[in-house]
């Protein structure tokens, strides 16, 4: 048996989700007593393969080719699927970012394989892997096991924890990519980098609202704080649901989890449903008017008050500190 891990990379940079799905790998590899091997795909990536030595892969395998440097979802899903074919691999891990969702179901069509997705645990039982992921709009978790005889997982971020490389050797494998122009079938004619606000399951400091902001004009609050710290902007999922703030800004089961080192919840109550998105946070300031809300029970510093009162002073003392 042979587990694959798709290392995940941008514009020349690894994703930490990469680092996550190497440890997951590593841990799923040995309870199958199964070979591990990474994936690395993309144009001039060969210098990257070195952060994925000492994850417990007896093999890095990198292909490059110079039209990967813009992401193409047939390109890519085409290379990951025969080089799955090629190494026999039995077991494919993924990251399930916007990368992973999107060429994950791709790849499951070209290999006759079952698919989880956004899977929050793995763990073998007799032989068999199963997964554990959300469902009924992440009311309640399920354990699924794939029966087919090549299997997908998609792996949540910021769930799996990364270890750190322990070291051992690991060879490193160049591999052709055979593509033909029909593989590059979405031609990119322009790019721009967006010089916004972090990604949210990426940034260091998260600042949240929930229905205490009482109205969508009201995250202005929110966003000045998050601008004020160079952190981003993230949302209960009442708000979301209340058409208050997009989609990709919810934190939650049913949104993103998170895990920066400092998040501020402004006016959440705390419900289980957004608690399990933000709970691995290393610092968590709550801040609400009732001294009674959940959210004060896993929180760090906790203050009990108004937002409307406490933001704005907030938001004066921290572009004093950090002179944005």
């Amino acid at each position: 048996m042979k587990v694959l891990v798709f290392a995940e990379q941008r514009e020349g940079q690894l994703k930490k989700f990469a680092f996550e799905v190497a440890t997951a790998g590593k841990t799923l590899a040995t309870q199958l007593n199964a070979e591990l091997e990474i994936l690395l795909l993309g144009s001039k990536v060969e210098s990257l393969a070195q952060r994925l030595v000492g994850f417990g892969a007896s093999k890095i395998l990198i292909g490059e080719d110079e039209r990967l440097n813009q992401y193409s979802t047939t390109a890519y899903a085409k290379a990951v699927a025969d080089i799955a074919k090629q190494r026999n691999a039995n077991v494919l891990l993924f990251s399930a970012s916007q990368m992973g969702k999107d060429i994950t179901p791709r790849i499951a069509v070209k290999l006759e394989a079952g698919l989880a997705t956004d899977c929050t645990a793995l763990k073998v039982d007799s032989g068999e892997i199963i997964a554990t992921r959300p469902i009924y709009a992440g009311k309640a978790m399920i354990d699924v096991k794939v029966t087919t005889a090549t299997k997908i997982f998609s792996l949540r971020p910021n769930v799996f924890t990364a270890s750190s490389p322990n070291g051992s050797a690991t060879a490193i494998e160049k591999i052709s990519l055979n593509f033909t122009d029909q593989d590059f079938s979405t031609k990119v004619v322009s790019t721009s980098v967006s010089t916004g606000r972090p990604d949210l399951t990426e940034a260091n400091i998260v600042v949240s609202g929930g229905r205490g902001m009482k109205a969508p004009e009201h995250f202005n609050l929110i966003e000045q704080l998050a601008d004020a710290f160079g952190g981003t902007v993230g949302a209960s999922r009442a708000v979301v649901d209340a058409g208050w703030r997009p989609h990709d800004e919810q934190v939650g089961q049913t949104g993103k989890t998170v895990s920066p080192s400092l998040y501020v919840a402004c006016g959440i109550s705390g419900a289980v449903q957004h608690l399990a998105g933000m709970s691995s946070s290393k610092f968590i300031v709550a801040i609400n008017k009732d001294k009674d809300a959940p959210i004060f029970q896993l929180a760090d510093y906790g203050i009990v008050g108004d937002v409307f009162s406490v933001l704005p002073s907030m938001i004066q003392e921290v572009k004093k500190v950090t002179g944005r």
